[in-house]
């Protein structure tokens, strides 16, 4: 990664910080992005000065278009989308879920995916392409008690995917999704609060660390993932963690 130029969303916690701090020590450039000015400012002073935060909110494009703009500005090219922001609240049964709050789950998980897809695809077209990874789910694939605004705006993620592969993938961008399995985040304490289904009644312990999924995203902007190329990656899989090193 060394003088690549990587954009991640979601950047201040969770997945998205430990997927900076992993790519910033194999020497990557980074944009960090997310809605909390603060938190992106504190990893990017602890990272040095080969990380430039900004403060985004992805369900609106020009922000979105904003942070593609800061990597060409900063670095001079954009190599590595990682499309990480997500939220789960509120979870809720569909028949008594807020109409508002769950279109704004699929304004963040769906259309914000879109939103850094759009922005970013011209601009990597124009220096021979690049990687954008979806951080995707199980959710995307099967359906969850009181998830239904999750699951649903997963799968439109892993369809997105799908058709920015098969609409790109000559242009030199590889398209792949991530779909990591239960990680110890905040969102699963915010899982963990609502009770509802077989994931609220797991343990702590029983999560993988946020570093692992990082370590796979660094593994998948590597040739030695090219066969993944227009699929989704799960860490679930003991012969991907494996070949991620995790095992």
């Amino acid at each position: 990664m060394q003088g690549k130029t990587v954009l991640i969303t979601g950047a201040s916690r969770g997945i998205g910080a430990e997927t900076a701090r992993v790519f910033a020590e194999a020497g990557a450039n980074l944009v960090l992005a997310a809605r909390t000015g603060q938190h992106i400012q504190e990893l990017a002073d602890e990272i040095g000065h080969r990380a430039v935060p900004v403060v985004c909110d992805v369900t609106d494009y020009a922000q979105v278009e904003m942070a593609v703009n800061t990597c060409m500005q900063s670095f001079g090219q954009l190599d590595v989308l990682i499309g990480n922001a997500g939220a789960i609240d509120p979870i809720s049964h569909l028949a008594g879920a807020e109409p508002a709050a769950w279109g704004h789950m699929i304004d963040i998980n769906l259309k914000g995916v879109f939103y850094g897809m759009r922005a970013a695809v011209p601009v990597m077209r124009q220096t021979g392409g690049g990687t954008i990874i979806t951080v995707s789910s199980g959710a995307a694939h099967n359906p969850i008690e009181a998830w239904s605004h999750y699951c649903a705006s997963k799968a439109g993620a892993a369809m997105l995917t799908g058709c920015l592969d098969l609409e790109e993938r000559h242009n030199g961008i590889r398209a792949m999704g991530m779909s990591p399995g239960t990680v110890a985040t905040q969102m699963q304490r915010e899982i963990k609060a609502s009770g509802i289904n077989p994931v609220s009644q797991l343990d702590w312990e029983d999560h993988i660390p946020p570093d692992w999924p990082a370590r796979a995203m660094l593994w998948m902007c590597s040739p030695d993932a090219d066969e993944f190329i227009g699929t989704e990656v799960s860490l679930r899989q003991e012969a991907i963690r494996k070949r991620v090193g995790l095992i």
